[in-house]
């Protein structure tokens, strides 16, 4: 049977797919002399205990995991002193946000969230059909929670704060949490993506306090960053039971590997070791901000394993040009700056030469 269709006939995307932003991962190590310092991975390599996991887990890939990963959803709850049924996992953090969005937002409803913050939030709720309402940072980094507040509609049905704040590295303190979470509806879900929060250092605030005190704070976690678990794509949201249950509802069936399960646990019970790398990087992060700002750049207090030089276009290509001459990678902003990562003291010894003198860098 002849077909009367025309030859370039073919199935249309969705207008809001059509017109989405790639999500833009950071480069990958060219050679082994590259230092990777674009994508806020761990440079430890994994602890020895949880290599021993994976390889025993290795043979029974064969088999399923386990469908609402429970092991690892009681290990994460004993972890926090919640219950279980408080725990929804998923394929690392952006995973679990896409579960959330997906449980709590519908068609045109809107979702508030700080900008510039993480690439993946107008993403995920484009897709969901929702409406992006981004809301600046002040000029100090921080979340401008005042304007978030007032940004609030009656069609919000989720705010987003990111703490530290990818890609500035800025934390949120209690106080202002405090005066921020009272403004909101009761009926208005906060999610506070905490996926750096291993590497805070100082009074910052107790997020597990706010959480027993508002019904509708939801805590977002990784396993990527400070576990050093990228690779494996697990993440998880602390909820109330009911929220969880959505949770895991609209998850992917079996959207997290037994590999991963089985790491997350081995991981929780390291954390001395995981104390000791972050407490590295915290030593590391303090070096490199001081010697930044010595030789004239303007780096905020950054909580995270990067830190934030904000810059104009120009600038930023000049800075990431004089990093990629020295084989270092490092992630760029159009419009906003440069993130770079954290890592050894020989790599972050290698960036600082780069960015020794910020008076070789013209800013027009």
């Amino acid at each position: 049977m002849t077909s009367t269709l025309p030859e370039n006939a073919a199935p249309e995307l969705r207008a809001a797919v059509a017109q989405l932003p790639a999500y833009v991962a950071g480069r990958s190590a060219a050679s082994e002399l590259t230092a990777a310092l674009a994508s806020n991975e761990s440079h430890f390599a994994p602890l020895p205990s949880v290599v021993d996991v994976i390889s025993a887990e290795a043979g029974r890939i064969h088999r399923y995991p386990s469908m609402g990963a429970v092991e690892a959803r009681g290990a994460i709850a004993r972890h926090h002193g919640v219950t279980a049924d408080e725990i929804a996992a998923g394929p690392g953090s952006s995973g679990v946000l896409q579960q959330i969005i997906s449980a709590v937002c519908g068609h045109g409803d809107e979702v508030v969230f700080a900008w510039r913050s993480f690439e993946a939030y107008p993403i995920l709720v484009t897709v969901a059909g929702a409406v992006p309402v981004p809301v600046p940072l002040l000029d100090s980094e921080q979340h401008d929670l005042q304007a978030m507040a007032a940004a609030i509609t009656g069609r919000t049905r989720l705010v987003i704060l990111c703490s530290p704040n990818n890609p500035t590295g800025v934390s949120i303190g209690a106080e202002a949490l405090e005066e921020f979470l009272q403004s909101v509806p009761p009926q208005v879900l906060v999610v506070l993506d905490e996926a750096y929060i291993e590497f805070q250092r100082g009074p910052g605030l107790d997020s597990l306090k706010f959480y027993r005190r508002y019904p509708n704070l939801c805590i977002l976690r990784t396993f990527s960053k400070a576990y050093g678990l990228a690779g494996l794509r697990i993440g998880y949201a602390i909820a109330r039971p009911s929220v969880a249950e959505g949770l895991r509802r609209t998850a992917i069936p079996f959207g997290v590997n037994r590999m991963a399960q089985s790491a997350a646990v081995a991981s929780l019970a390291a954390q001395d070791e995981i104390e000791a790398r972050t407490d590295a990087v915290a030593e590391e992060r303090t070096r490199v901000v001081a010697s930044l700002r010595r030789s004239g750049w303007d780096v905020p207090d950054s909580q995270a394993n990067f830190y934030w030089l904000r810059a104009s276009d120009e600038l930023r290509e000049q800075i990431l040009a004089a990093l990629s001459d020295a084989d270092i990678l490092a992630r760029g902003y159009v419009g906003d700056g440069v993130r770079i990562t954290l890592a050894d003291r020989e790599t972050n010894n290698r960036v600082l030469a780069v960015l020794s003198d910020r008076r070789r860098f013209a800013d027009q």
